[in-house]
């Protein structure tokens, strides 16, 4: 009579320490991919802010080119009067250079904005590969988590009380 009731103490036992087993390993790998999953989101968050503060800089350097064009264009449109009286001229050349410094500092200006314009798409397209990056990293790291297989360890446990119960016999 003590055969059996050892037999199923030790499948019962198996079963037990394999379900705990499968339990814990399910849990390591869910804390291992919340982990992964937290710096993904901080990488993308910095690659991101990162592209946003080039973004900004570049704006800021264009605005003070810009700036730096219109004060030359002024002093040079100054410069061609104050010259242009000194010598006497007047009329439709003295209008001709000064429209002449105004097409050059608008056409400046112009170029200035066509880039910022052109760096903006190019980072559009950068943010939008940054954010697919960032769906299919998490896609990798947050796969599904195999959780415990009671049936199966129900099954080895049973197998593992026979066997035992077999060899006691």
């Amino acid at each position: 009579m003590c055969p059996p009731i050892i037999a199923a103490g030790l499948g019962i036992a198996s079963m037990a320490a394999q379900v705990s087993g499968q339990r814990k390993q399910a849990e390591a790998q869910a804390q291992v991919q919340a982990n992964a999953s937290k710096a993904e989101r901080q990488r993308y968050l910095q690659e991101v802010s990162s592209m946003r503060i080039q973004q900004g800089q570049e704006q800021v350097a264009a605005a003070q080119r810009i700036s730096e064009s219109a004060r030359k264009a002024r002093e040079a449109r100054a410069t061609a009067r104050v010259s242009a009286g000194e010598a006497g001229v007047a009329g439709l050349s003295v209008d001709a250079l000064i429209n002449d410094l105004t097409k050059q500092e608008a056409e400046f200006n112009f170029a200035t904005q066509q880039q910022l314009q052109m760096n903006d798409v190019g980072r559009s397209m950068q943010l939008e590969n940054a954010g697919l990056s960032f769906t299919n990293n998490m896609l990798r790291i947050n796969k599904p988590i195999e959780q415990p297989d009671y049936l199966g360890a129900a099954l080895s446990g049973a197998q593992t009380g026979m066997s035992t119960y077999s060899t006691l016999k």
